[in-house]
C-alpha cells in the first residue's frame, strides 16, 4: 500500500505537474528532492526497500509498484543504473506509461538511448533522453546543467518542470540519442583534462614542487584554456587549422620534452603518449604547418 505524507502546500501542489520518480539511488533521491521543493507532487518508487524515507517526510507519496508510480504521475523520470535494469522495469507497464511523458536520465550509450525511443514510440509514449552533468549536490540549483533530447513537443510543455532540475537544463535534439553523445563529449573533456591535472601535479611533486604551489599557475592556465573552446570548434566545424601562430610540428617536439622528462621520473606516460602519437600521426597527414586543432586528424585516422 502506498504511504503519503503531505507536506507540500495542497494549493501549490494541485496547480504543478504530478511526477513520478523511478529509482532512488543518490541522484534519484536528488531529482525527487528538486521536484519536492519546487512544489510538484511527487510519488517515488525503489526496487529495493529503505530508501526514500527522508523524501516520503517531506512530502513524497511512496508508490508499492512500478505500475501504481507510473500512474500518479504526468511525468515518469527513471534514474536507474543502466539500461538493462530500466527497461526491466518499464517493459511490464508499457501499457501504463502510454500518454504520459517518460524521462530517462539513465546514463548509458547515444545506440541505447535511440533503442529506448523507438521503444517507446511503438507504445505510444513521450520519450526524452535525459543526461545529468552535475553532481548530486548540484541538482535544483540555477548552474546546474542537464541534457535533454527527444520528443521536442513533451519538453517545450514540460521545460519548466524539467528546469527545476537545473536551470542550465538544454534542449539539444530530436534524435534520442543527442543528450548522451553531448554527455559523452563534455566527459571525454572533463576525464582527460583531469588526467593531465594530476600527471602535471605529480611531475612537478618529483622534483619537490607541492601541488599547491603549482595550483594557482594552472588556474590562470585554464584561462586560456577558455578562451581556444570556440576557436577551437570553429576550426573543426570549418575544416580549417590556421597554424601561423604556433604550428603543430612544434607542438609536438614540446611534447615530447614532456614526456622524456616524465618517464625520467618514473612516471607512467601512457596517456602523454597517446597524445603525443595523435598529433604526430596529424603531422605525418601533412599537418605539420597547422595548428593544435588539426590534431582531430589524428584522432579520426587511428593507426
Amino acid at each position: 500500500m502506498a504511504t503519503t505524507t503531505n507536506s507540500t502546500n495542497p494549493t501549490t501542489a494541485s496547480t504543478l505537474t504530478p511526477v513520478t520518480v523511478i529509482g532512488l539511488g543518490a541522484m534519484g533521491q536528488a531529482l525527487a528532492g528538486a521536484f519536492l521543493k519546487a512544489g510538484h507532487p511527487t510519488t517515488i518508487w525503489n526496487r529495493s526497500p529503505g530508501k526514500g524515507e527522508d523524501l516520503v517526510a517531506r512530502g513524497a507519496t511512496r508508490a508499492a509498484t512500478p505500475a501504481e508510480a507510473v500512474r500518479a504521475g504526468e511525468v515518469v523520470v527513471v534514474c536507474v543504473v543502466d539500461y538493462e535494469a530500466s527497461q526491466s522495469i518499464l517493459e511490464p507497464i508499457a501499457a501504463d506509461l502510454a500518454g504520459r511523458v517518460l524521462v530517462n536520465v539513465t546514463s548509458d550509450a547515444p545506440e541505447r538511448a535511440r533503442e529506448a525511443g523507438e521503444w517507446a514510440a511503438e507504445h505510444d509514449i513521450a520519450y526524452l533522453d535525459g543526461a545529468v552533468m552535475i553532481p548530486t549536490v548540484m541538482i535544483g540549483t540555477p548552474d546546474a546543467l542537464l541534457f535533454y533530447s527527444g520528443d521536442k513537443a513533451a519538453y517545450d510543455k514540460h521545460e519548466g518542470l524539467l528546469k527545476s532540475l537545473g536551470g542550465q537544463s538544454a534542449y539539444v535534439g530530436a534524435d534520442h540519442g543527442l543528450a548522451a553523445v553531448y554527455d559523452l563529449s563534455m566527459l571525454d573533456f572533463f576525464w582527460t583534462s583531469m588526467s593531465g591535472l594530476v600527471h602535471g601535479y605529480a611531475l612537478a611533486a618529483k622534483d619537490g614542487v607541492p601541488a599547491a604551489s603549482i595550483a594557482p599557475f594552472l588556474k590562470s592556465h585554464i584561462s586560456l584554456l577558455s578562451l581556444l573552446v570556440e576557436e577551437t570548434a570553429k576550426n573543426l566545424d570549418e575544416g580549417a587549422y590556421p597554424g601561423a601562430e604556433a604550428n603543430l610540428a612544434m607542438e609536438v617536439e614540446g611534447i615530447e620534452h614532456i614526456l622524456h622528462a616524465a618517464e625520467r621520473r618514473g612516471l607512467d606516460v601512457s596517456v602523454l603518449r597517446g597524445v603525443r602519437d595523435v598529433a604526430q600521426r596529424a603531422v605525418d597527414l601533412g599537418h605539420g604547418a597547422d595548428s593544435w586543432s588539426a590534431t582531430v586528424e589524428g584522432a579520426r585516422n587511428p593507426a
